[in-house]
């Protein structure tokens, strides 16, 4: 395997991946140890440390597939090289690309001289970015829908509260997480990404505390109705992993998503919602919320 020997994924490597993550400015979503880890399953992803760059790929039915390096930035026409190498070695009859990469990345490879690469943009994955104050104001007439979301919500909840996650109210976040994705299913008994979704966020309330991250949930009458969690992504951003609410309470969504950013996020200048995998609903609710900038992203195969 060349330089480069591929492990599994475990929870054990989350001080190698905050390592490298946190040694620059990262505008992407998806490059978080807690992403990594709940989708790990999903993308079967093998990883690797090299000459102080971290190598991550993915394997599906028909791609092996090369997640961005992280390291120096002199450092990487030569990482390129060394993950050809690793797709040759390890694809078999799997077709090969770069997965989702940042717009630097796609530049290097642009100019990478040993072959050609078809670069193309890959928009379901690009991220939504915020203001954090306009999720806690919901000032203005962009605002309005929101904003009696919220009111509504209040008047006809007075006694609802706010509390972020701890130990204690974890056991309710799971009882309602089972609530939400069982009437999915009954709504989509064919997606399989659903109970694999539920499963992913029961793992990561398993390691909560472990994997330091911010969570809150509004409750009515001791019952946990909305839930998120998410963490710190670079000096000025915090990105929002996974947000559910009962989608019978009116105003669920708005009142978790405000309470938290205003609870936890005030010191940040931008909160990205991550991406809406091309989902029209989720678009259409992103979109509402009037992003201010979109992080673009990249796929790229060889030409």
């Amino acid at each position: 395997m060349g330089e480069i020997k591929l492990q599994k994924l475990t929870c054990t490597d989350k001080a190698t991946f905050d390592k490298h993550f946190g040694s620059r400015y990262c505008e992407n979503s998806g490059y978080t140890f807690t992403n990594f880890f709940m989708w790990r399953k999903m993308r079967d992803y093998l990883w690797s440390e090299e000459d102080d760059v971290l190598y991550i790929f993915s394997t599906n039915d028909k791609f092996f597939s090369a997640w961005q390096p992280i390291g120096a930035p002199d450092k990487m026409q030569d990482a390129i090289t060394k993950i050809l190498r690793v797709a040759e070695e390890n694809r078999g009859e799997k077709q090969f690309k770069f997965a989702v990469v940042e717009k630097f990345f796609a530049d290097e490879l642009a100019r990478y001289p040993h072959a050609k690469f078809n670069i193309t943009t890959e928009r379901d994955r690009f991220d939504y970015v915020y203001l954090a104050q306009d999720l806690i104001n919901l000032g203005g007439r962009k605002f309005h829908r929101k904003k009696n979301h919220l009111n509504a919500f209040k008047k006809e909840y007075p006694d609802a509260k706010y509390l972020p996650i701890t130990q204690e109210i974890i056991p309710k976040c799971r009882e309602e997480l089972n609530i939400w994705a069982e009437a999915r299913k009954r709504e989509n008994p064919d997606n399989p990404f659903i109970g694999y979704e539920q499963a992913a966020i029961h793992e990561i309330f398993d390691h909560f505390d472990r994997f330091k991250l911010k969570g809150g949930a509004i409750l009515i009458n001791d019952k946990v109705v909305a839930f998120t969690f998410g963490e710190r992504l670079n000096s000025d951003t915090a990105v929002i992993h996974v947000e559910k609410a009962n989608p019978l309470i009116r105003g669920s969504y708005a009142a978790i998503n405000q309470n938290f950013v205003e609870h936890e996020w005030s010191d940040m200048i931008y909160i990205n919602r991550e991406e809406d995998m091309g989902i029209d609903g989720l678009r259409q609710a992103k979109e509402s919320y009037r992003p201010i900038k979109m992080i673009e992203k990249f796929n790229a195969t060889l030409a």
